[in-house]
Formats: structure tokens, C-alpha cells, sequence
């Protein structure tokens, strides 16, 4: 048996599975995000541990856990979490979509051997950034500074007591020689650190650490239990879904958007704010498109108007019958791929009379969908064009969402029966490869429940939609 704990931005979430693949227990428990300044975003790393301790104590209520063999670890990329010399957190976490840093990340930028070995832009939410930030802000923390640790990897601190990254989320630090798959001293002593404040490195499907005793004992865990590298959200979600072979993507629609390509070859185009990062398997890298609010802005909308969002989606029906005369741009707190622009905002364009609840939340899916609709260029424009995306996040459980997406992308939609488990799964999966490396991958390959095929005729409403919706991102970029 195996766990997989995924430390999500809104949720840390659990599952338990046999060695068949069969879902035996699975745990949520919430967590909220402090934004004591505008662009701000950050969480109590300690709330991490207590969260997880939830959900390990959940499953143990549901299930004997005292046949697993391995744990896998996902996460949200990006925080920046601070330890001083007792590995205590010097301050709360800076998360993934906190934009505070983005003077930093062009200074940062600007250096030429971040592009050149990092493989990436230095993005405002990038770790390495935040750390330029915390030197001139707080200087005074800055100096007690021993060891920086990703979210999961705090929460492995908490598990086994050792300091272990993975290279998928490590290479969304920009310290990691992406190409390499190590840390590079010249880009830690850019930003004034050492290899020494940076955690150990495996590779994600490989064995970490054992679990440390007392937390065995508590949860009724075997003492041998091995946690693997894990990691980062996406590449946990892509071997949840087996995108591991060239040519297999998916497309996330969760707190962000994303579309994910695995790729059998490092590929780096920085220029166009495209990602690519180590895969969570050995020899296999990724490019991934990342816009920074999907189902966050819909949330926004939802709070804003007093209203459950799954009312909303029920007003549209099962499927879309035209493209909204509403427009909404989708850049509450800045955008990654492929504008690179931490100071973008969103809004509406068309608002009238006749805008209403129904017409409203159909313009903000289609501004979702249109953002996404950017990634997939910048994809295909660096040689990489999927012919089917498997789709996974909460916003995959909406039939209408779906089916605008794939009329939006042209590109068929497919829904595995197990897309609600997503990064968990597929941190479970890494669990058991950490214990059984000769497991085959094409395994993890997912039963379809649901395809969405793009229809010609509201094809090209939509495409006339897209077409305004980069109109208007050039009119408000000038603002």
C-alpha cells in the first residue's frame, strides 16, 4: 500500500491506495492564505504540519495503514519557506502567487546565466526572487537564514527529520542547472547563498528518507516506511495521469491553469515565458504554460456576487450554446506565460444592462479558457502541439467548462474517472516507485470517463472571441 500527501495552496489532501491501484481511504483538510499586503501571499508553514497530521490521521480512521511500504510528497511550488538554525521558520512562507519580488526577479533577470542555466525566466514567484526581496526587507532574518525548503519539503522535514528536495520542484527555485539536474553555485551566489542552505537532491520517484519513529507510532505506520523525492504539484499530477512519454499533456484547471507537455529531451524557451522543468522520473523534463488565477478568479467572482460557484456553473446549463458578448481578462494578481507581467490586471469589457449572473460567469470561463488558449500557443511555438489534453482540477468536474475549452483550444478534452485525485495520486504512484522501481509506467496511463470534441460551429465564435480578448489585453496592458 501507498500514501500520497499533496500540500496544496487552499487544501492539503491525502490518498491511500493498494497495490492494485484501488482507492482505499482518502483525506482532506483546509488551509487558508494571509495577504496582509496587496500582491501579498503567504501561509503559516506550521499549518502545513498540523493539516497534514489531519489527514494522516484521517486515513488511519479509515484503514489499517500498517502494510504501506512508501509515501509520496506533493506540493505547490515556489514558497519560499525560511528555516534559521534550529529549522525553525524565521516567517511565514512566501507562496507561488505572491508578486512582491518582482523588482528582484528582473534584476535577477537581467543577469544572463539564469535564462542560460536555470532554462527559465526568473518569474516573480519564483523562490530565488523572494530571497533577493527578504535581503533587502528584512535584512535581519535574511542574516539568521540556515536552510530554505519548498512547502512539501518542510512537511518531509516534519517526517523524517532530513532536509531533501526533488528536482521538479527544485527547478522552480532558479538555482537548479535544469539541464543538469543539480543546484548551480553561480546562481545561489547571485542571490548571496550557499549550497549549504539548500536541501539534498532526488530524483522524485526515487527514496528519500525513512519515517522518523515517533511519527510511525502515532499514525500506525510501519518504521521502514520510505518517502520518496516527490514532487512539485504538476509533475505529481502528471504521473498521477501517466503524462510521462513524449506527446502526452494535460491541462490543470485548479487555483491556476496550467498545460503540461513531458518531453523525453531538456528544451528550454525562456523568451516566451514558457516553464520547463525536470521531470518527476529520471531522463524526462516538461514544458508547462502557467496562468496564475483559474478557478482563483472564479472564486473571486463567486465571493464577490455571495454565491456558491457551483450555482453559477449550474445556471449555464450542460453546454455552451454561443460565445459570450462579455469579456473578462483573468489577471487579478499579474500573469506567467506567456506576458511575464507581475503589475497586469483584469476586468471586463462590455458590461451592460443585460449583463447578468448567467452571462457574467460564462465570460469569466471564456476568459479562462482564452488564457489558456495563450499557453497552448506558446507551446506549439516551441515545437510542441498536443493532439489530446487530459484535464484534471476541480474545474474538470464542469461539463460546460470542458466542452468550452476543447471548442476554445481545438484540441479534444479527455477526463480520467480519477481526475478529482490529481497530484496526490500521482504522489502516491511515486511512493510506490520509490519501493518498486521496475514498475511500468504505462500503468498509470488513466481510464477515460469523458471526451469533449471541439464542434466547428461554436469554433468560430469562440476563435472571434479569442481574437477580441487579445485586443483587449493590449488596452489594458497600456493602462
Amino acid at each position: 500500500m501507498h500514501i500520497g500527501i499533496d500540500i496544496g495552496t487552499s487544501s492539503v489532501k491525502a490518498v491511500l491506495l493498494d497495490d492494485a491501484e484501488r482507492l482505499r481511504a482518502e483525506a482532506s483538510a483546509e488551509l487558508s492564505v494571509m495577504r496582509p499586503q496587496p500582491g501579498w501571499s503567504e501561509q503559516d508553514p506550521d499549518a502545513w504540519i498540523a493539516a497534514s497530521e489531519a489527514v494522516l490521521g484521517q486515513l488511519a480512521a479509515q484503514h489499517d495503514l500498517s502494510a504501506v511500504r512508501g509515501l509520496g510528497l506533493s506540493g505547490q511550488m515556489h514558497g519560499a519557506t525560511c528555516l534559521d538554525s534550529h529549522y525553525k521558520p524565521l516567517r511565514p512562507a512566501i507562496l507561488w502567487n505572491d508578486t512582491r519580488a518582482a523588482v528582484e526577479a528582473a534584476t535577477l533577470d537581467r543577469d544572463p546565466q539564469f535564462r542560460e542555466i536555470s532554462g527559465n525566466i526568473v518569474f516573480p514567484g519564483f523562490t530565488a526572487p523572494k530571497l533577493a526581496w527578504l535581503k533587502a526587507q528584512e535584512p535581519q532574518l535574511f542574516a539568521q537564514l540556515n536552510l530554505i525548503l519548498l512547502p512539501k519539503d518542510y512537511v518531509r522535514l516534519w517526517l523524517t527529520g532530513e532536509a531533501i528536495s526533488d528536482y521538479s520542484d527544485a527547478a522552480g527555485t532558479a538555482w537548479l542547472d535544469t539541464g543538469k539536474r543539480d543546484w548551480s553555485k553561480a546562481l545561489l551566489t547571485a542571490t548571496q547563498l550557499t549550497p549549504d542552505q539548500m536541501p539534498k537532491l532526488v530524483e522524485g520517484s526515487a527514496a528519500s528518507a525513512n519515517i522518523r519513529p515517533a511519527i510511525a507510532a502515532r499514525f500506525g505506520l510501519p518504521k521502514t516506511l520510505v518517502v520518496a523525492g516527490g514532487a512539485g504539484d504538476n509533475a505529481a499530477s502528471a504521473i498521477g495521469l501517466g503524462v510521462v512519454n513524449e506527446g502526452d499533456a494535460f491541462v490543470s484547471l485548479g487555483t491556476s491553469g496550467v498545460i503540461f507537455a513531458a518531453t523525453q529531451s531538456y528544451r528550454p524557451q525562456a523568451q516566451s515565458a514558457l516553464h520547463c522543468f525536470c521531470h518527476a522520473i529520471p531522463e524526462r523534463w516538461h514544458q508547462m504554460g502557467v496562468m496564475l488565477a483559474c478557478t482563483d478568479a472564479l472564486n473571486w467572482f463567486a465571493s464577490l456576487v455571495n454565491q456558491p460557484v457551483v450555482d453559477l456553473i449550474e445556471r449555464l446549463g450542460a453546454v455552451p450554446e454561443q460565445g459570450s458578448d462579455l469579456l473578462f481578462l483573468p489577471y487579478l494578481g499579474g500573469e506567467r506565460t506567456p506576458h511575464n507581467d507581475a503589475g497586469l490586471r483584469g476586468g471586463f469589457v462590455g458590461l451592460s444592462h443585460e449583463t447578468d449572473l448567467r452571462r457574467a460567469t460564462q465570460s469569466i470561463l471564456e476568459g479562462l479558457s482564452f488564457a489558456l488558449r495563450d499557453n497552448l500557443e506558446v507551446l506549439r511555438s516551441a515545437g510542441t502541439d498536443p493532439r489530446q489534453l487530459l484535464a484534471v482540477g476541480g474545474g474538470a468536474r464542469s461539463d460546460f467548462w470542458l466542452e468550452l475549452l476543447a471548442y476554445t483550444l481545438g484540441v479534444p478534452i479527455a477526463r480520467p474517472q480519477d481526475s478529482a485525485l490529481g497530484a496526490a495520486l500521482g504522489a502516491a504512484r511515486l511512493g510506490r516507485l520509490a519501493t518498486n522501481p521496475d514498475a511500468d509506467l504505462n500503468d498509470f496511463k488513466p481510464k477515460i470517463e469523458r471526451l469533449f470534441e471541439p464542434k466547428a460551429d461554436l469554433q468560430a465564435s469562440l476563435e472571434a472571441g479569442y481574437r477580441r480578448f487579445r485586443e483587449a489585453y493590449a488596452g489594458f496592458r497600456a493602462l
